[in-house]
């Protein structure tokens, strides 16, 4: 059996993707690796490349997506698949340091409970704020790190490469997803993306803001397993 990664985004781990990993296990191998004190894409790219053998379909979120074309710039041999959703690919715009430290320094003086209180919000789609199920299953996985691990994940984002050369080396089958209502990385910036990608497609996810794995966990599966050959 095939393996498949999902790769987490920042502040997350492999509870994001517990409704695509219940739901597919029966079908495909499915690893969800942690890399919550890495210091570098690269290093999540080993971590996880680390955690399967052989051919492998690679899923991430948010920063997990950097990660997995992290793992198809070192191992592309490896990889028979992508999914890529809710992400960027361009190196570290103007102010966007400053933006992410002061987030860093919050956690530092206040705990990391105080950047779930202020990041998770703002996070999902405006409606997902009412749904407090939601929201306390974010703030729990966020509370599942420290301070220390927070600053070492926002070490790697501000150390990333520009991506977009990447894009068009891309040989196997690549969707591109993002959620209608996403406030990081709009319907567009993926437009753009997919259309870098020979071949990619691209999926919008209706009532759905940037944590797509969690906001929408059905719409997300549906489209993973038509992404692997496996749809009902």
């Amino acid at each position: 059996m095939q393996s498949l990664l999902l790769l987490h985004g920042l502040l997350c781990d492999e509870t994001i993707w517990e409704h695509q990993s219940k739901a597919l296990q029966d079908e495909i191998g499915v690893v969800a690796p942690v890399y919550r004190s890495a210091t570098s894409l690269d290093e999540m790219a080993d971590i996880s490349l680390g955690a399967v053998e052989g051919p492998v379909s690679v899923a991430g979120h948010s920063m997990g997506a950097r990660v997995a074309l992290e793992i198809w710039r070192r191992a592309p041999e490896r990889v028979t698949r992508l999914a890529l959703f809710d992400f960027g690919v361009g190196g570290v715009a103007e102010g966007e340091p400053a933006k992410r430290r002061a987030l860093t320094d919050l956690s530092a003086e206040r705990g990391i409970g105080a950047v779930a209180e202020t990041w998770v919000a703002s996070m999902v789609r405006p409606e997902g704020v009412e749904d407090q199920g939601l929201i306390a299953s974010l703030h729990a996985i966020v509370e599942r790190y420290t301070p220390g691990q927070h600053a070492a994940q926002i070490s790697a984002l501000l150390d990333r490469r520009d991506l977009w050369p990447l894009l068009p080396t891309i040989s196997v089958p690549t969707m591109v997803a993002v959620g209608r209502q996403d406030p990081w990385r709009d319907v567009e910036n993926h437009r753009q993306i997919a259309a870098a990608i020979p071949g990619a497609r691209l999926e919008v996810i209706e009532d759905c803001g940037h944590m797509a794995p969690v906001e929408q966990p059905e719409a997300v599966t549906a489209l993973l397993r038509e992404w692997l050959g496996h749809q009902e």
